[in-house]
């Protein structure tokens, strides 16, 4: 009788170990490989990023701000490394040369094909169980925008062309059209 084929685990370590340029996330010691984003996603990418800077830096904000490539070790294993389009991180404490240790107060993550089931179920639990404060799915295809207020544990809809408002902050929305 054969035994059963155990699934293989990775860890950090294999994310480490890929070639240069290829890039991977890790959740629960799958990897998933990543596609190179479509313009469209660094264009939403890089709007997002300067208008949360620039509101940041408006009020001498003490939180940071990254794009992916980013790391962002959610849990204290070495078989999750998530790269989220977008981590905004206000306990500085968190960062090191690596990334984040644990969760950043506020992830945007931008829907590709490749990324759609991931992003709407693996990483909404992953985000969820470590403790992120605010998780949006920004859908392209949908022009849409899932905002899910983890400490409220509240979920709201939005269309491209309505002003979002930002959960982590009393004061802030965003428009992305």
């Amino acid at each position: 009788m054969d035994a059963l084929r155990k699934e293989d685990v990775y860890t950090i370590a294999d994310i480490y170990a890929l070639p240069d340029g290829e890039r991977a996330e890790l959740i629960d010691g799958k990897i998933y490989y990543m596609a190179p984003p479509s313009k469209t996603h660094q264009r939403i990418s890089g709007r997002l990023y300067q208008t949360i800077a620039n509101y940041i830096d408006s009020k001498d904000g003490k939180c940071e701000i990254y794009t992916a490539p980013f790391a962002v070790f959610l849990n204290k294993d070495d078989i999750n490394y998530i790269e989220p389009d977008i981590s905004v991180i206000c306990d500085l404490s968190k960062l090191d040369e690596k990334g984040c240790h644990g969760a950043p107060d506020w992830v945007i993550e931008i829907v590709s094909p490749s990324s759609k089931s991931r992003d709407y179920m693996a990483k909404l639990f992953k985000y969820r169980a470590a403790s992120v404060r605010e998780y949006w799915i920004v859908d392209p295809d949908k022009q849409m925008i899932m905002v899910y207020g983890f400490e409220k544990d509240t979920v709201e809809q939005y269309n491209f062309d309505d002003d979002v408002p930002v959960g982590i902050y009393d004061d802030f929305s965003i428009c992305i059209q």
